[in-house]
């Protein structure tokens, strides 16, 4: 056998050696953590039950059953109801279980205990699985398994015809089907060959064939398009039998008859079809052209829709070109091959009608596209022909999976391939429109011919009906034509002679056909294509032979041994051809030959291989052959026309190798694992020439360097994310194995794995796997007489052993990876004398040695010759049985050297190459940090820890000068995360053992004489400080965890740059490492965890010092008070700088240099008190959180205890902070949230700034993150060009989908749950060590200073429990989090009660929210703890009066402040907490449980109040009333008064009543006053409510408080917080920021006169320079706003209730204050709807007028409101002094509305008979007040006679006509308007009719002269207004507007000369003294003082 072949025949069907480690599918890079195998794990989880989630689900208690709207009633001067009713109710309640060992006296440590085993119960084993999982963009280390090699596939297309029928059935017809792109102008497809006659029809042939195969019967084949397009046509071809007659003679009984007409045409039939059996007959062999017709593939797969479209996809379709409708520009596709697919369209039937004739002279493939680019036009020339009518139908649809009874192109049996008798399908072989890069997998050697023209006619004779016969010759006799030509339909599988069809009467045809043929396995010198032309008689004459040959030509098919294609004109000898001819072409003249056209070619001819043999590429043949030449050591011998010997043939390799890289992609692809075998081969086996060892290293080295880069650069766009190309990495994965060494291997090899897949070479289905192909041949092939022992026979046979599997599992699952049979035979060592190098030391040494050129080349794909060097040295110690020899002596010492060589030179181009190619750098930092993973494996491991501490060092020197030192940074973080992911990682780490880790050589003096511990009595332990620190010792014993803390260590640093990548990357990198502990099986058990543990243990210091930096998840100012800062002076005032610009970032926005910071180095530990610096991101907070909890939760318990001893009083108030953060970061957020955050995408957001900063800086370039994102590999094949799927992008992220379904979001509020119960557990457990430490410090130390830092960190302590408490937890975690809490209380109850009452505030309050829980077992808990705490403070002072004011004080505020309380369950735990107080035996005798009982039944009061308040919720001002009764009920209590004012603030503030808001604040502040009045005298203080006057008249009220009630030193009494001059100055400003909000600027600078000289007595300047700054807003805000207009205060109207349905309200009037601008419409709806609601449809009226109300003519059963807009009045004293638009509008208290009326009743009348009463109504208090309505105590009314009316409305008028003249800047429109109105002639009641009716006569009646008088003065200064006003008019207007002045002029001169004599006229009585009775109707609201 040749030996190309046999190469490619081992190299498709030898088995495949998988190197492939035992525990590797463990690491991080092959097991990655995605968001599915979290959601896996996650299953099983127990859903947590939260509070919040509850309350929404039933409804509260049985109170809401009463209907509340039946009662109502003013609170103001009702008592509290008694208790009585209360007490009962109390008594009869259900308590809740009680807690069994409760009230039991038993050690702490017991309790402790016996707590822990409770925490331990049904805990999670793995934390990370509830946190969602790490980044997939920071993922480098992920490595997939590449895709096995496979044969390519395009889309595929199951194309199957289904029937075929004319209008007349007379003889056969036969099909061709075929693909053609019109675009390419190119036939993408082999001939698809059917016949779909009836068995009538075929009997006609049965002379001509046999029996055909089976093969040749098959009806449906599957196309494949590797480049889908709009312009692909499926081209069906009608043949028939030969027949006398052109084809369109052939054609008209088609056309002109009809079906119907059968009986018609009845005797035309029977002669038709009698001449057809003759033809069949005589002439069956031949063919000739009938019709053709194509579908257009797109419109199909268009209009066959995406599978979601609803047809009947039986539905029978027109073709595609008849029903074609005219496309508009939108239905283009958008850009050519992208838009068009053919993988998803719904499988149609077509019925396809219409045929068109063929055309003798337009038979070509040109004249074929012009047709189709015609046929897709709408104007259509083919539409003008008149159609042969058929129906033809076809089933077309995406091809399956694994379809079944399926045909390999060569014709072999596919898997699965049921029953050998079935009909098959046939794989047509695709001619791609463009180049496919694609490596051969299986062996192929095909040939197809395609005869394209003949030109005859200058031939003699009668050659008319020209048949072109082809034959494959073996040599040039007649027997020895080879059976390789394929048959076509119902025939033999194999011919030896194929016929074209004949086009009658044509001495020059054109051809389409095609021939296909298998090439032998052998092709000789001798072989060529015999092509015979015959002239074919039709009719039968006597004497005449049927065929007649007319002319011979030939093609010899090698030339200088490769192949020949191509297109070949040839010429046609007329003879027969001499012997020998053969080996000849026809082009050479020899003697004696007669040619057709005197020698002229006339023959146009194409021939295409396809071929895994022949590469059909010049420089690829020639290098394969002289390898094979060398291999064989056959010489001399010739390649082209040299002859080659020995000594020349060295040479011409060297030439052949560098030679290489001119070959062209497409051939080089195809045969690169051929290549690099070859290359390899001569690396390993240098050959022997005339007995000397060739060493060709160094080229071959080369050569694979260019191949290499060549393969690449072919395929650049179906790299993987890691920039390799995923054709290489199969080679080498699967394909590369030593030469010359047979795949077996020794016993146990633990490691390594070899896995035989039997040839699984390339499924053409996209996801399987293609292993290795079966020949069946048919036995029913006639023509396959070869000699047995053939070489055919025996590429057969070696084919046949192996079967074409393409289901996607190995061949069977005993071979998978770790399957049974993974580990074969055992072979003998390797040796022998030939020369062998070993393939990774050569590779290692040409690398080193090589030069530039070649090492660009090579660096450009670093990781390939890594990856086929770690292969190579794992086969070597495989083969060569060395597994079990010591690492160390595995390889030789030199080989290491240039190991560590080409280490450190790839290291420094990493780093050299970093500014100038990024992206290179990135490649090859990860290439070397997976090469250097693998080497773990193989060899020493402290051999690759010196390598890697020297790259360490490297990068270090460089970072001092860097320009950008954060990209280095980033690149060596990403190198030891890939380091990191090795499987033995942990092993790697040797973790020590617990306490004790081995001595140091040079314990770290600095790390221990540094720390002076708090607590412990002796010194603090070194050994377990330099566990928990990043100390020398500990990077020196756990190597590899050391490089990665060092490295998160190096990110926090606060100067870092690009800081938050850097975070970002090192956190991700810790937190992808411990998921993976968490999911590796070999680390389940806790104490192996707890060691994997101690590897992190310097995480929590690392996260302690990052504190400041954190993101403060504690939402609000002043939530999360730094629980260190008491405790830690470092951290005084180092605020977070969430919201800060890095400095650095600043300067680079400005264009400004970059100066490194100054690092300090990581070695001398980290710096102790963390400046503050970079603040991180939101998500890596988190991370890092979650990665600590995750250290606390597996680390030994015993080790932290002992740390937490050891630390210093700063650092543990740190930690204790942290855990703090920690519950904040992972509260429970509830179900609800989840909904709203679906529809924001809340993660993306977090990142971007640190995005956008990184792009600023530069540190990563945006051409890497494109390049980044275009290599993410698209998994729908390669050659896919995949423009834009959403599925496949890069910025996916699996959380990020929008719409999300109840399911998921179900999902993960169930995660969230249980994350954020897991980690508050883990706090708790945290914070019981800490205790315990301290509780083992404390027995030990007794100093003075040493207790207050117990007391303060105990505090702290407190603080996180309380904090835990009082956040959404789950009802597992309170139950245990209130164990702790007693717990604690009951060994430190000093804490509680001796020291800050802030705690015990805290704690009561947490306490009585659970009391109230709708959780049973949380309610239990809870009412437990309260118990235990009133009992221990009443056992330290025999009263719990401290415990007593706070839980009053927190169930008042409790109750004011939260919306969904339920108090039918509290009052069940009061219940629960009278029962314990009565079972307590312990203080029976004590008074201690009627003191419980007081306070339960004062607390059921308080709730009873809060009921009614529950049933006002809707009527603000009815809740605001009984808020204040409840207020005024503690008038004796100032703890709860100040409660409930707050309170009443806080529901103002919610309504936006900030005026009210601010109100409570100042009452509170006067109270708070008061009492530190009575305290002491300072001079800076306020003297008490009197000081606050000035704000507030109303504040008086709070001196109420009288001396004897409020005793200052009673314990428990104003003990709050507010009670301190610090509570005052809060309280305070609190009020200035309400007045603020309220626009009460004036009302701003009164309280700061108060605060003002309080914070200059404390010296406070911070304070009072905000003061002062905000007094300077103030100011500014009132001068911008003076005129008043652009604040409105508020808008009053009377309300007055009227009806024995309003109970208490019924005749109360009160006034209402609404928001500023209401209109009377709006509040009346308002009420009227509210009240409707209450009382139900039709009872409530409002009473449209403001006339006094008549109660008698009301109907009882009504409610009737009266409203009536009323304005603020003022006294003429009083507006001396209210200047202001402010000063007329705070402090109101009168208020007034007019009413009109004439005396016959109506509202409105005649001037003489129109009068008005004016109503004053006086209210209980001044406006604003600390309630919006306030009730009216007193009202006075007034009447005024119609004179004083119309002297009112004169007045009014003249002031406005003023107003409008002064205004400045002047405003003519406004002037006009008024001027207008007052001159224009108005019809009635205007100035002119009212001087008319008032003053034309003098009065009888003295009392009115001064009336009239005064009316008459009024006139005079109106006319003087107007024309001052008339004046101001001329001087605005505009030349367009003279003529309307004038006629204003006009109008005020006939008004003034109307009314001068009626101002003329005098009085006589005028100048009389003033009678006494003048004045009564002008009483306290006389017009002079209703000047408003």
């Amino acid at each position: 056998m040749d030996a190309q072949v046999r190469a490619a025949v081992e190299m498709y069907t030898e088995d495949w050696i998988i190197a492939h480690r035992r525990y590797q599918h463990l690491s991080a890079a092959y097991n990655p953590i995605t968001t599915e195998t979290q959601r896996e794990r996650q299953k099983g989880l127990t859903r947590q039950v939260f509070e919040q989630d509850a309350s929404g689900d039933e409804r509260s208690g049985p109170e809401d059953s009463d209907d509340p709207r039946h009662s109502s009633g003013s609170l103001d001067d009702t008592p509290r109801s008694s208790g009585a009713s209360g007490i009962f109710d109390l008594r009869n309640l259900a308590a809740d279980s009680l807690l069994p060992s409760l009230l039991e006296r038993v050690a702490p440590e017991d309790v402790d205990r016996r707590n822990e085993a409770l925490r331990r119960q049904h805990r999670p084993r793995a934390l990370l699985a509830l946190y969602p999982a790490p980044d997939e963009d920071e993922a480098v280390e992920r490595c997939n398994r590449p895709e096995p090699p496979r044969e390519h596939f395009g889309q595929r297309i199951l194309v199957k015809c289904l029937s075929l029928k004319f209008e007349i059935e007379i003889e056969p017809i036969f099909g061709i089907l075929a693909l053609y792109d019109v675009r390419e102008k190119k036939k993408i497809s082999e001939n698809f060959y059917f016949d779909l006659n009836s068995d009538s029809m075929k009997g006609l042939l049965r002379a001509h064939i046999t029996h055909p195969a089976i093969s040749t019967l098959a009806r449906s084949a599957i196309f494949s398009v590797t480049y889908p397009s709009p312009d692909i046509f499926l081209v069906i071809k009608l043949e028939k039998v030969l027949q006398q007659g052109d084809i369109s003679e052939c054609c008209e009984p088609y056309m002109v008859m009809k079906e119907a007409d059968t009986a018609k045409n009845k005797e035309k039939l029977e002669k038709l079809r009698l001449a057809a059996e003759q033809f069949c007959n005589r002439l069956g062999r031949y063919r000739m052209p009938f019709a053709w017709t194509a579908v257009h593939l797109a419109n199909i797969v268009s209009s066959a829709g995406q599978p979601d479209r609803d047809s009947d996809s039986e539905g029978e379709r027109r073709p595609a070109w008849t029903d074609r409708r005219r496309r508009g520009p939108q239905d283009r596709t958008s850009s050519g091959d992208d838009a068009c697919s053919f993988s998803g369209f719904r499988p149609a039937t077509l019925t396809v009608t219409n045929f068109f004739k063929q055309e003798a002279e337009r038979l070509s493939d040109e004249d074929l596209f012009k047709f189709l680019a015609d046929m897709r036009r709408p104007t259509s020339l083919l539409r003008r022909l008149r159609p042969v009518t058929a129906q033809l139908k076809i089933d077309i649809s995406p091809a399956p999976e694994n379809p079944h009874f399926c045909l390999s192109p060569e014709l072999l049996h596919v898997k699965p391939y049921p029953d050998p008798r079935g009909r098959p399908t046939k794989e047509i072989l695709e001619f791609p429109a463009r180049e496919v890069y694609a490596p051969h997998t299986s062996y192929r050697s095909l040939l197809y011919v395609y005869p394209h023209s003949l030109n005859f006619s200058s031939r003699q004779g009668s050659v008319r009906n020209l048949a072109v016969r082809v034959q494959y010759m073996a040599g040039e006799d007649p027997s020895q034509a080879l059976p390789v030509i394929f048959g076509k339909s119902s025939c033999s599988e194999f011919t030896r002679e194929a016929f074209t069809p004949v086009v009658y009467h044509n001495k020059s045809p054109e051809f389409y056909e095609e021939f296909k043929l298998r090439l032998p396995a052998c092709v000789t010198e001798n072989h060529h294509l015999l092509f015979t032309f015959y002239h074919v008689s039709c009719q039968p004459r006597p004497g005449t032979a049927l065929e007649t040959p007319v002319g011979f030509t030939w093609i010899p098919l090698l030339q200088h041994g490769r192949l020949r294609t191509g297109p070949f004109c040839l010429p046609v000898s007329v003879d027969q051809p001499p012997p020998s001819y053969s080996v000849l072409t026809p082009d050479v003249a020899l003697p004696g030959m007669r040619w057709v056209d005197g020698h002229k070619g006339v023959f146009s001819v194409e021939l295409t291989a396809v071929s895994s043999v022949h590469p059909q590429d010049p420089h690829l043949d020639k290098f394969f052959t002289l390898v094979h030449v060398l291999e064989e050591g056959a010489f001399p011998f010739r390649l082209k026309d040299a002859v080659l010997s020995e000594g020349t043939v060295e040479q011409e390799l060297r030439a052949s190798l560098a030679a290489l890289r001119l070959a062209s992609p497409e051939p080089l692809v195809a045969f690169s694992h051929h290549v690099l075998d070859k290359l390899v081969r001569l690396v390993v086996r240098p050959p022997v020439i005339g007995g000397q060892i060739v060493n060709l290293g160094r080229g071959a080295f080369e050569a694979m360097a260019h191949v290499v880069s060549l393969v690449h650069r072919s395929l650049e766009g179906a790299q993987d994310t890691r920039g390799h190309c995923p054709l290489l990495a199969a080679y080498v994965y699967y394909a590369f194995r030593l030469p010359g060494t047979e795949p077996s291997l020794p016993g146990g090899a633990p490691p390594v794995m070899v896995q035989p897949a039997t040839l699984a070479r390339g499924p053409g289905r996209p996801a399987s796997l293609y292993l290795a192909r079966s020949k069946s041949i048919s036995s029913s092939n006639p023509d396959l007489a070869v000699a047995p022992g053939s070489v055919d026979d025996e590429v057969s046979r070696i084919l046949a052993s192996k079967g074409i599997d393409r289901s996607h599992s190995w061949v069977n699952a005993a071979y998978a990876p770790g399957g049974s049979k993974a580990v074969l035979r055992r072979a003998p060592p390797y040796c022998g004398a030939d020369p062998r190098q070993l393939l990774h030391e050569e590779l290692a040494l040409q690398w080193v040695v090589s030069g530039s050129a070649v090492r660009e080349a090579v660096l450009q794909h670093a990781w390939f010759f890594f990856q086929l060097m770690v292969k190579s040295m794992t086969l070597h110690l495989l083969l060569g049985q060395k597994l079990d020899t010591p690492r160390k002596l595995r390889f030789p010492g030199r080989f290491l050297d240039d190991i560590a060589a080409l280490v450190g030179s790839v290291g420094l181009e990493v780093i050299t190459r970093i500014h100038k190619d990024a992206e290179l750098a990135e490649r090859l930092n990860a290439s070397l940090a997976f090469f250097l993973s693998d080497l773990l494996s193989l060899v020493d491991r402290g051999f690759v820890f010196s390598l890697v501490r020297a790259l360490y060092k490297q990068v270090a020197t460089r970072l001092q000068s860097a320009p950008n030192p954060a990209v280095l940074l980033t690149l060596r973080m990403d190198f030891t995360r890939i380091l990191c992911s090795h499987e033995h990682y942990v092993t790697l780490n040797l973790p020590c053992c617990p306490l004790s880790p081995p001595a140091s050589p040079s314990p770290s003096v600095s790390s221990t004489a540094s720390q002076s511990s708090t607590f412990s009595s002796q010194a603090p332990d070194p050994k377990v400080i330099s566990m928990f620190e990043l100390s020398g010792p500990f990077r020196q014993q756990h190597f590899l965890a050391g490089l990665l803390l060092t490295e998160l260590a190096l990110a926090m640093e606060p100067e870092a740059e690009g800081a938050s990548l850097l975070h970002k990357k090192a956190i991700c990198a810790v937190h992808s490492l411990l998921c993976s502990h968490d999911a590796d099986p070999r680390y389940a058990e806790a104490t192996v965890k707890a060691r994997v543990a101690e590897l992190y243990l310097p995480l929590l210091s690392l996260a302690r010092d990052t504190l400041p930096r954190l993101h403060d998840f504690a939402e609000g100012p002043g939530q999360r008070s730094r629980l260190a800062s008491m405790l830690d002076s470092d951290t005084e005032g180092e605020g977070d700088v969430g919201g800060t610009i890095n400095p650095s970032v600043a300067m680079a926005i400005a264009g400004g240099p970059l100066a490194p910071g100054s690092r300090a180095s990581i070695s001398q530990g980290p710096a102790t008190a963390a400046r503050s610096g970079y603040a991180l991101s939101a998500e890596s907070s988190r991370t890092l959180l979650v990665c600590a909890l995750w250290v606390l939760k597996n680390a030994e318990p015993a080790l932290l205890q002992r740390w937490a001893a050891d630390l210093t009083l700063p650092q543990l108030g740190r930690v204790l902070d942290l855990l703090y953060l920690c519950l904040a970061a992972f509260e429970y957020k509830g179900k609800k949230a989840f909904e709203r955050i679906n529809s924001l995408t809340f993660k993306k957001s977090l990142d971007m700034k640190a995005r956008l900063e990184e792009a600023i800086l530069g540190t990563i370039g945006a051409r890497q993150e494109m390049v980044r994102r275009s290599r993410e590999r698209s998994p729908f094949g390669n050659q896919e060009n995949v423009r834009w799927r959403k599925s496949v992008t890069h910025w996916r992220q699996t959380s990020d989908r929008v719409d999300k379904t109840k399911d998921e979001m179900e999902h993960e509020a169930l995660v969230d749950g249980n994350l954020a119960t897991e980690a508050s557990l883990v706090v708790l457990d945290t914070l019981e060590i800490i205790v315990q430490s301290l509780r083992a410090g404390f027995l030990a130390c007794q100093t003075v200073m040493l207790s207050e830092a117990r007391e303060s960190i105990l505090g702290a302590v407190l603080k996180v429990v309380l904090y835990s408490l009082g956040s959404a937890q789950s009802a597992l975690f309170l139950q245990h989090g209130l164990a702790t809490q007693r717990a604690l209380v009951s060994k430190f109850p000093e804490l509680l009660f001796e020291e800050d009452t802030e705690l015990c505030a805290d704690l009561c309050l947490r306490l009585l929210r659970h009391c109230g829980s709708r959780i049973s077992a949380i309610r239990t808990h809870a009412s437990a703890s309260l118990y235990l705490l009133m009992r221990q403070n009443f056992e330290i002072g025999n009263n719990f009066a401290r415990v007593k004011m706070q839980v009053t004080m927190s169930l008042s505020s409790l109750v004011g402040t939260t919306q969904n309380f339920s108090e039918e369950h509290l009052r069940r735990s009061l219940k629960t907490i009278l029962t314990y107080a009565e079972e307590d035996v312990g203080l029976r005798d004590s008074t201690f449980a009627e003191q419980v009982q007081d306070l339960m039944f004062n607390l059921h009061m308080i709730l009873t109040d809060t009921v009614k308040m529950k049933e006002h919720q809707e009527d603000p001002e009815m809740l605001i009333d009984l808020m204040y009764r409840i207020a005024r009920g503690y008038q004796g209590s100032p703890d709860l008064r100040l409660t409930w004012l707050q309170n009443m603030a806080g529901k103002h503030a919610e309504l936006g009543n900030h005026a009210e808001a601010a109100q409570c604040m100042v009452h509170a502040a006067a109270l708070v006053a008061e009492y530190l009045a009575l305290l002491e005298d300072s001079r800076h203080l306020p003297v008490g409510c009197v000081s606050f006057q000035n704000i507030s008249s109303n504040v008086l009220e709070e001196s109420a408080i009288s001396d004897d009630i409020l005793s200052p030193d009673e314990e428990g009494f104003c003990s709050g917080k507010h009670f301190t001059e610090m509570g005052l100055v809060g309280l305070l400003e609190q009020a200035a920021v309400y007045f603020t909000m309220g626009g009460l600027y004036e009302a701003v600078n009164e309280v700061y006169k108060t605060l003002i000289p309080i914070l200059e007595a404390h010296r406070d300047y911070k304070k009072l320079a905000a003061v002062h700054g905000k007094l300077q807003e103030a100011f500014t805000k009132i001068m911008h706003q003076s005129s008043g207009w652009e604040r409105v205060f508020g808008t009053y109207f009377r309300v007055g209730f009227y009806g024995a349905r309003f109970g208490d309200l019924d005749e109360q009037e009160f006034v209402y204050k609404e928001p500023s601008i209401t209109k009377l419409a709006e509040i009346s709806h308002r009420l009227e709807e509210f009240y409707t609601e209450r009382f139900g449809e039709d009872v409530v009226e409002i009473i449209k007028d403001s006339n006094p109300v008549d109660k008698t003519k009301l109907d009882p059963q009504k409610a009737y409101i009266q409203i009536t807009y009323v304005e603020p009045h003022f006294d003429t004293y009083e507006l001396k002094d209210r200047v202001t638009y402010f000063d007329r509008n705070y402090g109101l208290r009168t208020f007034l509305f007019c009413t009109p009326f004439t005396p016959d009743g109506r509202a409105h009348g005649e001037l003489p008979e129109q009068h008005k009463r004016k109503t004053l109504l006086s209210t209980a208090h001044a406006f604003p007040y600390i309630k919006t309505r306030i009730r009216v105590c007193h009202r006075e009314e007034t009447v005024l006679t119609p004179v004083e009316v119309a002297i009112e409305d004169m007045q009014k008028k003249t002031r406005e006509l003023a107003f409008a003249t002064e205004q400045d800047p002047p405003d003519a429109k406004m002037l006009q308007m008024v001027l207008q109105g007052s001159v224009g002639p108005t019809v009635n009641q205007g100035p002119l009719e009212v001087a008319q009716v008032f003053l034309a006569e003098i009065p009888e009646d003295p009392k009115l002269f001064r009336h009239h008088n005064k009316l008459r003065l009024c006139f005079k200064d109106f006319c003087k207004k107007c024309e001052d006003a008339l004046r101001k008019n001329k001087a605005l207007i505009g030349p367009d507007q003279k003529e309307y002045h004038r006629e204003l002029e006009r109008n005020y001169s006939r008004l003034r000369e109307a009314l001068q004599p009626l101002l003329t006229q005098r009085l006589p009585q005028l100048l009389a003294p003033n009678t006494a009775g003048l004045r009564n109707s002008l009483n306290r609201a006389s017009f002079r003082k209703t000047d408003l």
